[in-house]
């Protein structure tokens, strides 16, 4: 076992940071390190506050990790933010909200980077909460960035996700047909105060009532104003309530099997593409052969399927002529 493995299961923080630098820069370490402590895992529990920018998720999980605090948990709270598109690494977003948890030794703060992922989640993002849970964390908040509608691979991350809104949030029938509206175990209106909110409650709960949905839990639909913590115990309330209903129902592992396939399939599948790039540059046929096709001399779907079978040959025999 490595060194770095034996304080991560100490609970010491900066080897939990360097571990997570790591899987970041896909330092062989990392993969040792997430072998040494697999067999340690206990199964954190994970919470995403996702929304479109601006609804106040910053806030939010701030508050949140005061009430799970006031109950003493151990915290660890992952925000996401954009990619540099200098640096490769995290533009922060206003983690001035979260300044006076620093100082608590019961919270772990660590900025990501999205690196480029239209998801709005890194692609590590599951090694890093397995990480935070060998470190000995009892909860993980996921702040995710502001991607609109479309960032749903949070779902694919944590137990339970808190969507946000806010009373101005648009066209409420685009929001519905959204798949961000479909992942929700909770809803939550932030910024209740402002006009606009109980028509928007209204939509969501029409939406709530005449929408097709085989789930047997009743999803919440919570309203507050994040920023002076109103609210916010109701919203724990209903955390606490949806995790209590997934140990009960087994619904809690199995979304953690799915997600466990999904990650392993996930890696291979960004594993065969790059590998797919190298084989294709090291072959000048399947280098001519794309070049035809973006030159449209020859039928893409065709090619397409022909270029597979190259490369099956290339895999089968290691690019070498068979014996």
């Amino acid at each position: 076992m490595l060194d770095i493995s034996k304080r991560l299961l100490d609970g010491d923080k900066r080897a939990l940071s360097q571990s997570i630098s790591l899987l970041e820069r896909n330092d062989p370490d990392g993969i040792l390190v997430m072998k040494d402590v697999y067999t340690s895992l206990k199964g954190i529990y994970c919470v995403g506050i996702t929304g479109s920018p601006g609804v106040g998720k910053s806030t939010i999980t701030s508050k949140l990790t005061e009430i799970f605090r006031d109950h003493s948990f151990s915290v660890a709270v992952l925000a996401v933010d954009p990619t540099s598109p200098y640096t490769g690494g995290a533009i922060l977003g206003d983690r001035i909200r979260m300044n006076k948890h620093y100082e608590d030794p019961g919270v772990f703060i660590r900025s990501m980077a999205t690196r480029g992922r239209l998801g709005g989640l890194p692609r590590m993002m599951n090694g890093v909460i397995r990480l935070l849970d060998a470190a000995g964390q009892d909860v993980v908040l996921v702040e995710t960035v502001g991607v609109g509608q479309t960032g749903v691979d949070v779902s694919n991350v944590v137990d339970t996700v808190v969507v946000t809104l806010v009373p101005e949030g648009g066209d409420s029938i685009q929001t519905f047909k959204a798949g961000l509206m479909e992942i929700a175990d909770i809803y939550l209106v932030n910024k209740a105060d402002r006009p606009g909110a109980q028509r928007m409650i209204h939509a969501i709960d029409n939406y709530l009532s005449t929408s097709i949905s085989n789930r047997e839990w009743t999803v919440p639909l919570l309203s507050g104003k994040a920023v002076t913590g109103e609210g916010m115990d109701k919203l724990y309330d209903a955390i606490k309530l949806h995790y209590e209903f997934m140990i009960e129902t087994g619904l809690l592992d199995k979304r953690r099997r799915e997600r466990r396939l999904k990650e392993a399939s996930g890696i291979m599948e960004e594993y065969f593409s790059k590998l797919t790039n190298q084989l294709i540059n090291n072959d000048p046929k399947l280098k001519s052969l794309l070049s035809m096709v973006e030159d449209g001399q020859v039928e893409p779907y065709s090619s397409a399927i022909e270029l597979l079978n190259g490369l099956s040959y290339s895999l089968e025999w290691g690019g070498n002529s068979p014996p």
